[in-house]
């Protein structure tokens, strides 16, 4: 038997969105895909929802008889200030108040190594370390960080909040080396997230199982959660193609890579 009735996913029709419609049909009777725009063919079991975050009524009646939401939608980089807040951050609590109202147990949100990108490599921080964002991005995912620990703590909602790294269908940079989670491994850590036992708030990290290990997600070992990959098979090509980047760079000091040498999104090019 599925998991679940029903699953919401949001941002259904990005990266890493796409990966999880397919990845997750086991788990549910039914998926419910959310975005901007239709989806084209659907399958027997799919269902969409088309509308905008910043759109509380139909945000809110996206939520309608989900079991569970996995909330990937959102600004999906550092952009300007308007669309982060409308998208990242009033989106996020139009999906909350919709988990309230319509009695949904369980959130996976995506949130981001940027939360906390501005954590030195060398500290090795755990998932409870003090949010540090390198980024007007990391500041929603702090955002929705919070008002998930508040709908757990004060309306009983699970949330499990991923941060993570960077998942692509393979490493192209040295950061990659040891931020890299792969699409299956991302899907692996939704589902546990999914179908623990039980969340409570937790914070988790999204890395494969690279050689060099920056964090300790040891914190969220609760979920279950073993990654299957490695960024190893591509150390050889990913050196080889890419020279050894300055030490003293923020882009190389800090977990948040490139995040933390942009400037303010809002600003006008010289």
């Amino acid at each position: 038997m599925p998991h679940y009735e029903r699953i919401l996913i949001t941002g259904a029709a990005g990266r890493l969105g796409s990966q999880l419609r397919k990845g997750l049909v086991p788990l549910a009777s039914k998926i419910r895909l959310a975005g901007r725009e239709p989806f084209g063919d659907l399958a027997p079991h799919e269902e969409e929802a088309v509308f905008d975050l910043a759109d509380m009524e139909a945000t809110i009646a996206a939520t309608k008889d989900c079991d569970a939401i996995v909330h990937f939608g959102g600004a999906p980089l550092e952009c300007e200030w308007q669309t982060i807040l409308d998208s990242s951050i009033r989106g996020s609590y139009h999906i909350y108040e919709g988990a309230r109202k319509h009695g949904v147990k369980r959130v996976i949100y995506a949130s981001s190594v940027h939360a906390i990108g501005y954590h030195e490599v060398e500290a090795h921080i755990g998932v409870d370390a003090p949010v540090r964002p390198d980024s007007l991005y990391g500041v929603s995912k702090n955002f929705v960080e919070s008002l998930s620990r508040l709908y757990w703590d004060k309306f009983g909602i699970e949330t499990v909040c991923l941060r993570i790294f960077s998942s692509f269908p393979e490493p192209v940079d040295r950061r990659m080396l040891w931020s890299y989670l792969s699409f299956a491994d991302c899907v692996r850590l939704v589902e546990t997230s999914l179908t623990a036992p039980r969340v409570g708030h937790t914070i988790s990290f999204g890395i494969s199982n690279n050689k060099l290990k920056m964090v300790d997600n040891s914190g969220a070992d609760h979920l279950g959660f073993i990654p299957q990959d490695s960024a190893e098979p591509f150390r050889a090509a990913v050196e080889a193609k890419t020279p050894v980047p300055d030490p003293t760079k923020p882009s190389v000091k800090y977990l948040g890579g490139w995040f933390c040498e942009l400037g303010h999104p809002d600003d006008k090019p010289a």
